[in-house]
Formats: structure tokens, C-alpha cells, sequence
């Protein structure tokens, strides 16, 4: 019901440590970063779609656990916030990158 949140410094080091990338270029990069992207995107989606089915049992009597309905809800809830956030911050990058003098 409740995913499991582990903060362990080992876990957080292992997911930002630098990989080997010989042999790709930009290109690649770009590639898997808005596939990654994409599937965050995805991810979203499939959250508010959960809430709606959720909020709709809910509203026809079937659904029994109200809180299945508040986690789920703040689920999205916050990954559309940090969505907003990211978006905001890449927005701010380009923007910076579009004012350097070359």
C-alpha cells in the first residue's frame, strides 16, 4: 500500500556516480534524456488516471479505505509539483545558456 522510502547515502551516491560513457555523444544523451522525460511523463499520467478511478470509487460508494484515495492523491500531487519545478529550472538554464556572449 505504502512504498517503502530508503535514504541510505549508499543508495544516493550509487544513483549519481559517473558512468562510463565512451563512445556516446551529445546526441545519445539527449536521446535518453527525453526518453527519460517521456517516461516521467508517462508515470504522471498514470498517477492522475489512479486518483480519477480512485476518487470515482469513492464518490460511488465502492471504495471502503479513504486512505488509499489521500496517498494517491498526494502522490500525484507531488510528482506534479516537482514536474513544475523541473520544468521551471530548465526554462531558467536555457534561458541562461540563450544570454551567454560567445
Amino acid at each position: 500500500m505504502i512504498d517503502k522510502i530508503s535514504y541510505s547515502p549508499i543508495n544516493i551516491m550509487s544513483s549519481i556516480s559517473p558512468k562510463d560513457n565512451a563512445g556516446e555523444g551529445a546526441d545519445d544523451l539527449g536521446k535518453k534524456f527525453g526518453s527519460f522525460l517521456n517516461e516521467a511523463m508517462t508515470n504522471l499520467s498514470a498517477q492522475q488516471k489512479q486518483v480519477d478511478q480512485l476518487n470515482e470509487s469513492f464518490i460511488k460508494g465502492e471504495l471502503s479505505d479513504v486512505h488509499q484515495l489521500t496517498i494517491a492523491s498526494e502522490k500525484a500531487s507531488l510528482g506534479l509539483e516537482l514536474t513544475v519545478q523541473v520544468r521551471n529550472k530548465v526554462l531558467e538554464a536555457y534561458q541562461e545558456i540563450m544570454r551567454m556572449q560567445l
